[in-house]
């Protein structure tokens, strides 16, 4: 029997990673999401972004229950609560 070998995952370098936060002004939750990304991006060297959903209507439309939201090279992360070793995970494996 022929052992079956894995093929390694290509991992990505964090800096060609991109972090986006919608949210909008006056949202604690996005505050509190705002800062955990700063320090889990900076930490690692990542660009991140933020998109205010009353400026966007396509945007509003699809996360305004769900703010803040947090996009992974535009693909949904996390929403409500940002937990900072989800996002390190996240752009590091």
């Amino acid at each position: 029997m022929t052992p079956l070998f894995r093929r390694p995952i290509a991992r990505r370098d964090p800096a060609e990673r991109l972090v986006t936060l919608v949210g909008k002004p006056g949202c604690h939750l996005c505050d509190d999401a705002r800062a955990v990304i700063e320090e889990v991006c900076g930490e690692l060297g990542v660009p991140w972004e933020e998109r205010d959903i009353t400026r966007d209507q396509e945007m509003y439309d699809r996360y305004w229950e769900q703010i803040p939201v947090v996009l992974v090279d535009g693909a949904q992360h996390d929403f409500w609560r940002v937990r900072a070793d989800r996002l390190r995970a996240a752009l590091t494996g």
